[in-house]
């Protein structure tokens, strides 16, 4: 009886997968780049690959829920004359209205606001619903100058100068004619309907010493009661950082590639800046190298999920973290309530990255009327604030554990990594071992 060989089952490139390929044919038949929203999907390292060791015997942990563990963050203390005070280390993302409905920028200032921490109104300027809402509101301050006048900066909190985003650092934003709305039209100063696209640079300046000039200008405009913040994309954190000191900003932002966005080019949001993950010790190395770690504040945000995050964010040096994409889904994005809608429009709740289409069916990333309405933004507004409740005791949680009286006690020698990019990028040992790559042998 002879033996016959089973047929070699066929075999897909590693290289050229179902995704590329179909991004190929896509692109052959349009001729037209990939926009998207949402922020990477390929695995980079993050908070996931680092742990917390605890205490034990060497340290000696706090009781939970008995002995007090504080959560508070002031911002802006450097020259401001009205620093913004928080009850919790976590904030909200700058979302434009245009990218987002105007009751999801309710919910989002409502949320915030019963926390106890500040929302962000992102490019286009301030609405009245946000304003009303947010207790504590951050105005940014962007290249395109859209909805931008003297009142509202006044009006603001704080100011928050956009230099790059992490989704997209050395791009601009989109926001298709789709979106522009009569309302988003005349505050952006816009023909309603037509595409536009947000500058990539500031128009009146090139470099930090311009920045200085400019912080200077908006601390005169708002009386030096504002802080100043400077936002950065995660290209060159350490040297963006230690301009942005420099050029004498009260707060820095730094915004990892898991950042999202409400439009882009996927290759800006696959292909560009770095993970969260590898920006933030350089950038508290840059602060501590000018004497200003913890004197100027450092936010850092791109892809934070849980208080885990929270915590080891703030282990590593930064005093507060920022959240965008989770807060959305908090309050409704990506549900599967509207399982059906989404399928209708050819993908699935969960993956639902087309925001800038305008057809968001949770009413979110829309200017549609009959969309907008399915969002309330009562409930929205209670539904973030429970998830920022959430992610406060889970940080709480584990500094407790680690023996921390306060979040902000946290530091990289309570934290181990699992992998070696993850040591090297976080500075802190391979997990069962004094060393990580950087510091000398094993």
């Amino acid at each position: 009886m002879s033996y016959v060989n089973p047929p070699t089952p066929p075999r897909k490139s590693a290289t050229f997968d179902d995704a590329t390929l179909a991004e190929i044919r896509r692109a052959a038949a349009t001729g037209i780049y990939d926009i998207r929203g949402g922020g990477t999907k390929r695995k980079v390292p993050h908070f996931d690959d680092l742990l917390f060791l605890g205490a034990s015997m060497s340290r000696y942990p706090l009781e939970g829920y008995r002995e007090r563990c504080d959560t508070n963050v002031v911002l802006g203390t450097r020259f401001a004359k009205k620093p913004i005070k928080l009850k919790i280390p976590i904030t909200i993302a700058g979302m434009s209205f245009g990218s987002l409905s105007a009751p999801a920028k309710e919910a989002l200032g409502r949320g915030a606001t019963i926390a106890g921490t500040s929302t962000t109104t992102g490019d286009g300027g301030m609405t009245p619903e946000e304003r009303v809402h947010s207790q504590t509101l951050v105005y940014q301050y962007l290249p395109s100058r859209y909805g931008m006048n003297p009142r509202d900066l006044r009006r603001a909190d704080a100011i928050e100068i956009v230099i790059g985003q992490g989704a997209k650092p050395g791009g601009g934003g989109m926001l298709l004619g789709q979106k522009i709305s009569d309302r988003v039209a005349d505050m952006r100063t816009l023909p309603k309907g037509i595409d536009q696209r947000s500058a990539c640079r500031h128009p009146d300046w090139t470099g930090p010493d311009d920045l200085e000039i400019k912080i200077l200008e908006l601390r005169e405009i708002t009386d030096w009661e504002k802080p100043i913040y400077v936002k950065v994309g995660g290209a060159r954190p350490y040297y963006d950082t230690a301009l942005a000191v420099k050029a004498g900003a009260d707060v820095i932002v730094v915004d990892g590639m898991q950042g999202g966005t409400a439009a882009t080019q996927e290759v800006f949001i696959e292909h560009v800046g770095q993970p969260t993950l590898a920006c933030i010790r350089p950038a508290v190395q840059a602060l501590q190298d000018l004497g200003m770690h913890r004197k100027v504040q450092l936010i850092i945000s791109g892809g934070i999920r849980s208080g885990a995050d929270v915590a080891k964010a703030l282990a590593l040096g930064a005093d507060a973290v920022s959240i965008g994409t989770a807060a959305l889904v908090a309050i409704g994005d990506n549900d599967p309530r509207w399982e059906g809608d989404y399928r209708k429009l050819g993908t699935t709740a969960g993956a639902y990255d087309d925001w800038h289409e305008g057809k968001d069916p949770a009413g979110i990333t829309t200017q549609e009327p009959e969309l907008a309405k399915r969002l309330d933004p009562v409930t929205a507004g209670r539904r973030l604030a429970n998830y920022l409740a959430v992610m406060t005791l889970e940080a709480q949680t584990i500094a407790r554990a680690n023996g921390k009286s306060h979040v902000h006690n946290l530091e990289p020698e309570d934290l181990c990594a699992l992998t070696l990019e993850a040591a090297a990028m976080a500075q802190v040992p391979l997990a069962g071992t004094s060393w990580f790559p950087g510091k000398g042998t094993f």
